[in-house]
Order: C-alpha cells, then structure tokens, then sequence
C-alpha cells in the first residue's frame, strides 16, 4: 500500500510540474536577458525586413559607400549642394543652380549614406539593368547619346572600385566606338546587358 501511495505522489507532482511548465516558459522572456546577443540578432532580424540595405548585396553596398564618400567633398557625412557641384566640377561638367536643386530635392531630407540609399533603391527598383547603366553613362554624354573613350577610361581607373588598365581594355573591346573615338552610350549598354551577339543578332 505504501508503495502505491508513493507511485501516485510522483504521478501528481510530474503531472502538477507540466502544467506549470508552460506558465514558467511565458513568464520567461519578461525577465532580462543576462547577454544582449538575442536583442542584436532581433534587432539584426528587424532592421534586414524593413531598412533599405536589406534591398542590395554587401558588395553593392559598399560600392554606394565609396561613391558616397567621392561625392562628399566636405568629408562631413551629408552630400550637400556645394558637395554636387564640386563633384560635377571635378569630372569638367558644369551644372547650373536649378539642376542642382533639383537633385537636393529628390531627398525628403539631409542626404546622409542611408538617405543616398534609399535615393538609389527607389531609383533601381523601377528600372531595368540597361536603364541603370545609361543613366550611369549620361554623366559622360558629350551631346548626341555618345561619350568620349578616353573620358570613360580615366573614370574607371579613377574613381570607386578602381579597373586596372588591363580591366579597362576587355570592358570597351566590345564598345561600340566610332572614327572620334566616342561610344555609343544606348549601344553600349545593350552589349553590356544583352551580349556582343544579340546586339548585332538585332
């Protein structure tokens, strides 16, 4: 009889203990964290579901930040309109008061990296790969769709994620480049895009 009363005191302090597992498991997560590692993986979790680095790769990224940083004469961490205007000035491209106003306008508010962002993921979301490449290419239009090799050479061995001479030469050995020396932007794009074959397929 002992033996049967100790069996049952065991069923009903098992069987009490799981009903107040689920009560302890809730209550649980009330109480603070003794390390902030899940708080960062939450925070991790929610800033790639809504913010706007989570629309590029870490290489595109990084490339936006360099291109940031060249636009950022000042150094101050916002793109203002002076910071525009000396980068247009540097690259022998004058703009005048109301184009560069427009282009502070396009922000809702100070251009800092994640605004520039945000700027560009609208941008490209709505745009095809070949648009993407000739709106690049516009800033080197010398009038007429076309642009000068040698200006495209020295940029690409200039600024951002520098090309090595070598890397220069195989990205326009497929250009489309006339007796002056100027590629065809619209055309140019399309190769980049679509390949050397189809373009002249079509």
């Amino acid at each position: 009889m002992g033996d049967e009363e100790k069996k049952e005191k065991k069923k009903k302090s098992k069987k009490k203990a799981e009903e107040d597992a689920p009560a302890a498991a809730a209550a649980a997560p009330a109480a603070p964290a003794p390390s902030s590692r899940p708080t960062s993986q939450k925070r991790r979790a929610q800033r790639s579901g809504s913010n706007v680095f989570a629309m590029f790769t870490q290489h595109q990224v990084q490339e936006f930040k360099e291109a940031f940083q060249l636009i950022d004469q000042d150094k101050d961490g916002f793109i203002s309109k002076g910071d525009i205007r000396a980068t247009f000035d540097s690259l022998g491209r004058l703009c005048t008061e109301p184009e560069l106003d427009s282009m502070v306008a396009e922000a809702p508010g100070p251009i800092n990296f994640t605004m520039f962002l945000t700027i560009f993921g609208d941008r490209i979301a709505g745009a095809d790969e070949e648009d993407v490449i000739v709106n690049a290419f516009n800033m080197y239009d010398e009038g007429d769709g076309k642009c000068k090799e040698e200006t495209l050479k020295r940029a690409l061995t200039t600024w951002g994620e520098k090309f090595s001479q070598e890397e220069v030469d195989e990205a326009l050995s497929e250009a489309p480049i006339d007796n002056n020396g100027l590629i065809d932007i619209k055309k140019f794009a399309n190769i980049l895009t679509k390949g050397a074959e189809e373009e002249e397929g079509g």
